[in-house]
């Protein structure tokens, strides 16, 4: 029996599949595993299947030779087939958060591989990777890994990115230095003791992220708790100890500038720029209750209020073009977590409800219209309005919010969050509520992150958000600046969340939260 999407997709001759959710895992449970009509599609270069029951990748995926991405994320994959090597024209491949243990060697024989995405799984070793000299972005983050990559080669000249934070990785390579594209290296939640100073010699680093590792030196610890990547690159470069088998011209005029460059380090802590306080919870905070509804649908929510907002209007626009770019980024297209925001004077005084709905019952005023709908006729309109916009453009791919349907898609209830008197103002993955609409007016602002794998993930994503609005300045807060004027300040109250019983799911921001060491911003806690 071939699947109707499949079906379509080879009727229309469509560069582009996404299958993903229930309705999938139950295709795969009927027919023990994928289509095999799906590995005729030749033509494809966009193949996602996500959120499923698939534990295996047959090895006809070789057939799909046009396929430039394959996106196999959150399924229960085991292995990979080594016929994934025979996609020449495949430069990103994710597959992460599956049950992965191993890799095929021939994985690292693919030559224009630019982006590998293996995070989540439970990977001890993986292959050598020198032969991926296209390789860009490598992410390796929360696997069981004991040992660095081996990714260190000259060769390997645009290798910008590698997380491998969350693994049990004991020792930093000296031959890092080798890597001179390398931007980003996430190295944090390891077992990191000592830093070597052939890290520094890599001479595009900008990010460094070592928190969370058992280092021996105090003193960087300290910095990187609380200063600028700068800072902390500089005093790895000066401080930290250089093997011999290293090149030594660096090291001659170090011996006089020592006692220097430690006391400035010690300054530094004071003199951070950006300055992000952050509030306790008051008896009129809202606070957020989850039901037992939504936990199978999208259980995970954290959210904080930012006070003191005034916006531009250029600000604002800058605003909104801030979250499509994380929506895109570490949302990673609202699959791992969605973003919403609401002017909070326009919300119903009272604690929040997030919960489920069943989509016939769900009503909503979406953002920019002035209709209610239920879930499942907004739904419906949004489809038809997709392929209506595609059959027009003549594209295989939706645009706006249409291109997330599909993470809806079967589902037999839909999230929404609900204010005190019961009317939803949010429902991700999709829309807000027009009700409770951001405008240039806007002065407090209730951010809530939604996702449906983990709390850590809208921590994450808080984070970074509440780091753009500071350093980007684009809320460009009432409180008074420093008296330079240059930089930033931002208020930030803490949200609370909890079942219905009353127990406490999360608090955000906590003191595990916001570690901003990466930028000049200090945070003042209550």
């Amino acid at each position: 029996m071939t699947w109707e999407a499949v079906k379509q997709a080879a009727e229309k001759n469509r560069h582009e599949l996404v299958l993903s959710g229930t309705s999938v895992s139950q295709l795969i449970k009927n027919t023990h595993g994928l289509d095999k009509n799906l590995f005729n599609l030749h033509n494809l270069n966009y193949l996602s299947i996500t959120y499923t029951c698939l534990q295996e990748v047959p090895d006809e995926i070789e057939k799909l030779v046009n396929l430039t991405t394959l996106v196999l994320h959150s399924n229960e994959i085991v292995t990979l087939p080594c016929a994934i090597v025979k996609l020449v024209k495949l430069k990103v491949l994710d597959c992460s958060r599956n049950k992965l243990t191993s890799l095929p060697r021939e994985l690292g024989d693919h030559p224009y591989l630019s982006t590998i995405n293996l995070a989540s799984n439970c990977l001890r070793d993986i292959p050598s990777l020198t032969l991926c000299t296209k390789l860009s972005i490598l992410d390796l983050s929360n696997n069981q890994l004991k040992a660095f990559p081996d990714v260190c080669h000259t060769e390997l000249i645009h290798l910008s990115e590698i997380h491998v934070n969350g693994n049990y990785i004991t020792e930093i390579p000296i031959t890092i230095s080798q890597l001179q594209g390398l931007k980003i290296l996430n190295i944090a939640d390891n077992s990191i003791s000592v830093v070597p100073s052939e890290l520094a010699d890599c001479s595009k680093l900008k990010e460094v992220y070592l928190q969370e590792n058992k280092l021996s030196d105090r003193r960087l610890t300290k910095l990187i708790n609380q200063c600028s990547m700068k800072q902390i690159l500089d005093y790895v470069k000066s401080h930290c100890p250089r093997s011999e088998l290293s090149t030594t011209e660096n090291n001659t005029s170090k011996k006089g500038k020592r006692g220097q460059k430690v006391s400035e380090n010690e300054n530094v802590i004071d003199n951070l720029t950006h300055k992000l306080k952050v509030l306790k919870i008051l008896d009129d905070t809202p606070v957020i209750k989850i039901t037992e509804h939504v936990k199978s649908i999208r259980p995970y929510i954290a959210a904080c209020i930012v006070k003191n907002i005034s916006f531009t209007e250029e600000n604002f626009k800058k605003f909104i073009q801030l979250q499509t770019r994380l929506h895109d980024g570490i949302c990673e297209k609202r699959n791992a977590a969605t973003i919403a925001t609401h002017d909070l004077k326009l919300i119903v005084p009272g604690d929040l409800t997030y919960t489920a709905e069943v989509p016939t019952e769900l009503k909503i005023k979406p953002l920019m219209y002035n209709k209610i709908y239920t879930g499942a006729d907004l739904f419906q309109k949004l489809q038809m309005e997709a392929e209506a916009l595609r059959k027009e453009k003549k594209r295989n791919v939706y645009s706006g919010i249409h291109k997330y349907l599909y993470l809806l898609e079967g589902k037999p209830l839909f999230p929404c969050l609900l204010d005190q008197s019961q009317q939803v103002i949010s429902f991700p993955p999709i829309t807000n509520s027009d009700i409770t609409k951001m405008s240039v007016a806007t002065q407090e602002m209730l951010v809530e992150v939604t996702s449906a794998i983990s709390y850590t993930i809208c921590r994450n994503v808080l984070d970074q958000f509440l780091k753009e609005l500071i350093i980007s300045g684009l809320v460009d807060s009432l409180e008074p600046k420093d008296t330079n004027n240059k930089y930033n300040n931002l208020t930030v109250q803490q949200v609370k969340v909890v079942d219905t019983q009353g127990n406490l799911k999360l608090v955000y921001p906590s003191r595990a939260d916001l570690n901003l060491s990466e930028q000049l911003v200090v945070v003042l806690r209550d």
